[in-house]
């Protein structure tokens, strides 16, 4: 059988690598741990992988912005090939300090299908402090992104001191006329949060927390679906478990909201390429 096979980024203060493999894996894809270096050296070759990972960490200690660095080591080294690999209708998905290496390469939002320009910004929280916490997320059910088909409502936790996306007033505009919003943050109903913290952690513009492209198939949120691969993950979850308890029921023990997330991304590439 073919496999799906996704290249998870790490090296430079990128951390969350282990974690966002494992969760390929769960969702049925080869994951493959690849250092920036090897990846920009031209050692390991784009063209061999279905998914591109760019996760969670501070890259390069986000010295000179978050993402920013990241974002110019792989337009420099590897621009044409991105725009290749987007072409082939390949997936990309950014998380946290991804999501904004993403937007710095113009490669999000990609609005009229130009990938290089870059139209939005992700800067610091509005609380003035780096924030560790789940956050409640509501699923745009009409956005074209592959990644999110089928979901609602959504738990996930942020870590994060620059989280809040910004633009201008006619790009939030487009993002939301075009389903572009995959993401908000909102209460634990799914109602946006109207930027009300901390049910909105950062200050982000219409509560923004991942956008995609117009295809789809680039993806960037904050928050961190790889963190929830498990049910124990979630902070709730003993309490779930007593309640069932009671009820003469047992904790539900299937795929988590976060593998799912990336499950349909690998079987997104599954109809799309092996078929």
């Amino acid at each position: 059988m073919k496999k799906v096979n996704a290249l998870i980024l790490t090296g430079f203060g990128l951390n969350c690598d282990t974690e966002t493999a494992h969760a390929f894996e769960l969702a049925g894809a080869t994951s493959h741990r690849v250092h920036i270096n090897a990846l920009i050296s031209g050692k390991v070759a784009l063209e061999d992988f279905h998914i591109l990972a760019l996760g969670g960490g501070f890259s390069w200690g986000d010295d000179h912005g978050a993402g920013v660095i990241e974002a110019l080591k792989l337009k420099n080294h590897i621009g044409r090939a991105l725009l290749t690999f987007v072409d082939q209708g390949k997936l990309i998905i950014g998380i946290c300090n991804g999501f904004q290496a993403l937007v710095n390469l113009g490669l999000l939002p990609g609005l009229d299908r130009d990938y290089t320009r870059r139209s939005v910004s992700i800067t610091f929280n509005d609380c003035g402090n780096f924030r560790d916490q789940w956050v409640h997320l509501a699923a745009n059910t009409q956005s074209p992104c592959v990644f999110t088909k089928n979901m609602e409502t959504v738990d996930y936790p942020i870590r994060h001191g620059e989280g809040k996306v910004i633009a201008d007033p006619q790009i939030i505009d487009t993002l939301l006329a075009g389903n572009q919003v995959v993401f908000q943050y909102a209460d634990a109903a799914g109602v946006p949060a109207k930027g009300a913290f901390p049910l909105n952690p950062n200050g982000s513009l219409e509560d923004i927390a991942g956008i995609c492209d117009p295809t789809g198939k680039i993806f960037g949120l904050m928050p961190h679906p790889e963190a929830y691969t498990h049910v124990t993950n979630h902070p709730d979850w003993t309490r779930r478990a007593q309640v069932l308890k009671r009820a003469g029921k047992s904790l539900d023990q299937e795929m988590t909201i976060g593998v799912k997330l990336f499950k349909n991304g690998v079987d997104h590439i599954k109809d799309a390429f092996f078929k």
